[in-house]
């Protein structure tokens, strides 16, 4: 007969604790797994995942009001943000490399830092929300080396942490900056290139890209006007746009879905760099007639609206092209109502279906690294390679070639991107203009366009301007606008 142990009189083994389901931890944790496995984006997965949560916390007779959704919306981007931060220090605190972490572990992980690390939720209540999230997702075991890792990164705030997981400035400047700012090395180099200067202006970036945007609405002329969009939102909601005349500034919980003119189609989303783009193609000086636009690159439809709104205006057409299919959709539906004559079609901007010489103003906003909107979609940084701008860049000097064969003599284009890497805007449009890669050089001249911006300050030597968010408040747009000469 097998000896039973025995237990040490008084000690009483503790009963099983069933884990507590948080549905705010739940859902970051689901979010950021889609980001992961499905290479999704956190703005596409989060709507979803919060009508749902809302709708299941409704059937059981619970809530899942606004200051959830926020908690969930702040800890999926503070975690993307972060990411490189954040893995640096977990790196200094488990016996492995991070590689041989499972994935799901390290978000769980990622999730606790942001909490310790980033936010002002107490100790206590983030490493024991955390765990309980581990225990849930993970199971007890793990949820054992979460609480271990916790509690170390635990003893220390982030700007101790950065003091011992960050290179000096001195002995590697880009890799510093990498670690504390939470940038790729190879994103900072390339955003500093660009940038110009020294560490301060640098480092004001790279803080920019971590903050969380505002959301900018734009009112389309002859549908809706900025005032019409501040008297709709309220005072205490909303503020004039900085530099566009179309522009509201929604305060931080702001929902655009809620004001009138934005559920009516007369108004939009739209980052005030973006309405610029389009508002100076649109006012560049013109030789001759004035009755044709293109956009070329519509998709999903922001830039097309308003410039369908302002050619409407002049008594324009515009003509808006999408590769995409299902893109092209999206822009028929920013397009639906607008005053004028316009058409959306699904085409190849490098294998056109209209007939060169047939445009007086076309705009160009190619598809490129997306490294201008970090803000927005934090997750990209860690997703692109260096090797991508050579993926890029024939795409791109396709498009603006055909975009200059499609104006007339004496038109203009707009060259547009949401990047301000030097391979995706200035070498470009330089390439183009000289003949630089074996094609001969297309014959047209640079128009500055900052006379253009009224108003907004910092735009360089010109004749093309980049848009920075340390700057100016807007994605890091960059527009070169080309005369066609001959």
């Amino acid at each position: 007969m097998t000896e039973q142990p025995r237990r040490r009189p008084g000690k009483q083994a503790k009963p099983y604790r069933r884990p507590q389901k948080d549905p705010v931890r739940i859902l970051a944790f689901e979010a950021l797994r889609a980001v992961d496995e499905r290479d999704a984006y956190a703005n596409l997965v989060l709507p979803p995942l919060l009508r749902k949560a809302r709708e299941a916390a409704e059937a059981k007779g619970g809530s899942f009001d606004a200051r959830d959704a926020a908690l969930a919306t702040e800890l999926v981007y503070g975690t993307l943000r972060r990411q490189g931060t954040y893995d640096a220090v977990i790196a200094a605190c488990v016996d492995r490399p991070l590689r041989e972490v499972d994935p799901p572990v390290l978000d769980v992980l990622s999730l606790g830092a942001h909490q310790l690390l980033g936010t002002r939720i107490p100790t206590h209540a983030a490493v024991s929300a955390t765990v309980e999230l581990a225990r849930v997702v993970l199971g007890d075991g793990r949820a054992k080396f979460v609480n271990a890792v916790l509690r170390k990164i635990a003893a220390d705030d982030l700007d101790g942490w950065l003091e011992r997981v960050a290179p000096p400035y001195d002995e590697d400047a880009e890799d510093h900056l990498a670690v504390v700012h939470s940038h790729p090395r190879w994103v900072v180099s390339a955003l500093w290139d660009a940038l110009g200067g020294g560490r301060a202006g640098i480092e004001d970036l790279l803080e920019a890209d971590n903050e969380r945007p505002e959301v900018t609405l734009v009112a389309r002329p002859g549908r809706s006007t900025a005032e019409e969009l501040l008297g709709a939102a309220g005072e205490e909601s909303a503020l004039p746009g900085r530099w566009s005349p179309y522009a509201v500034r929604l305060a931080e919980g702001g929902e655009p879905g809620a004001i009138g003119p934005v559920r009516e189609g007369r108004a939009g989303v739209q980052d005030e760099g973006s309405q610029l783009v389009a508002i100076a193609l649109a006012n560049a000086p013109l030789e001759g007639r004035d009755e044709r636009w293109l956009d070329g690159c519509a998709g999903p439809g922001g830039k097309a609206a308003l410039l369908g709104a302002l050619a409407a205006e002049r008594g324009a057409a515009l003509l808006a092209s999408e590769k995409q299919p299902h893109r092209a959709r999206l822009v028929a539906r920013a397009l639906d109502g607008n005053p004028g004559p316009y058409q959306v079609i699904a085409a190849d901007g490098t294998r056109p279906p209209w007939r060169p010489g047939s445009f007086d103003r076309v705009l160009m906003d190619v598809p490129c690294s997306g490294l201008g909107a970090l803000r927005r979609r934090p997750e990209a940084r860690w997703r692109r390679r260096p090797d991508d701008m050579d993926g890029f860049a024939p795409l791109q000097r396709a498009l603006l070639r055909e975009a200059l064969s499609a104006v007339r003599v004496g038109g203009v284009v707009g060259y547009a991107t949401c990047s301000p890497h030097l391979a995706e805007t200035r070498v470009v449009v330089d390439d183009i203009l000289t003949g630089r890669g074996g094609a001969d050089p297309v014959a047209a001249e640079l128009i500055d366009a900052r006379p253009l911006m009224p108003g907004v300050p910092a735009l360089g030597d010109g004749p093309d301007v980049q848009l920075w968010p340390h700057l100016h408040g807007t994605d890091a747009m960059y527009l070169a606008l080309l005369r066609r000469t001959g």
